[in-house]
């Protein structure tokens, strides 16, 4: 079989005819024909013609919108509008199946609303795919920038003990049932018994640990 091949490398191949594989998840399945695949290495999908006529119907019935795929056939040039590339399917296997009546992620518009209630889906979807990916762009210039002069990129501690600069409230880390906390005889918290044996909160600033690292290494 050959090796799986990237969406994004695909769809800029030039030369037809060749076997591939791709996996990835169903986006729609029109016609009991024409499956629209997306495997995350770009927003945009490729589209995959199954021979419906000499395909197993039950395995049809099981490319709903969700469901794992893999498929490995002949690419070639697409004759539908949008397209330049597809695959003639030669073999088909369902990895995972996606239950037609659950699956929320259908293909409609939704709601930013109704994305935040499927966080572990919300993704998948075309909105927050550019989202993190204009983020990705971004936050690499920025950290591309400050390498190409020089500067060291430091990971400042995410929990801490201090207040940094005493600004505002903190939240709290505990490692400690709040419904059952050990208490000192004077009813204060045995700390002796928590995870960092002191009071921790998530901290809300890094400039004590860059203050310290800037004076041994420069630039950060």
């Amino acid at each position: 079989m050959p090796q799986r091949i990237k969406i994004k490398d695909l769809l800029n191949v030039t030369e037809f005819g060749q076997q591939v594989t791709v996996k990835g998840w169903v986006r729609t399945f029109r016609n009991n024909q024409f499956i629209a695949i997306n495997d995350g290495s770009t927003i945009n999908n490729i589209q995959a013609v199954v021979d419906f006529n000499h395909s197993d119907e039950v395995l049809l019935k099981r490319l709903t919108t969700g469901a794992a795929i893999s498929i490995t056939g002949e690419l070639i040039e697409s004759l539908g509008k949008g397209q330049r590339v597809e695959v003639k399917v030669n073999q088909l296997e369902i990895l995972g199946d996606s239950d037609a009546e659950k699956y929320p992620l259908q293909p409609k518009k939704h709601s930013l609303e109704f994305l935040r209630e499927i966080a572990h889906l919300r993704f998948r979807t075309n909105t927050f795919n550019a989202v993190f990916r204009i983020r990705h762009a971004l936050a690499f210039a920025v950290h591309q920038f400050f390498n190409d002069r020089g500067f060291i990129y430091m990971h400042t501690p995410i929990i801490t003990g201090s207040d940094a600069e005493g600004a505002g409230e903190m939240f709290q880390v505990t490692t400690l049932d709040f419904d059952n906390t050990p208490r000192n005889e004077d009813h204060s918290v045995n700390y002796k018994e928590y995870f960092f044996g002191k009071p921790t909160n998530l901290t809300v600033s890094g400039q004590l640990e860059g203050e310290l690292a800037a004076m041994a290494v420069g630039d950060i």
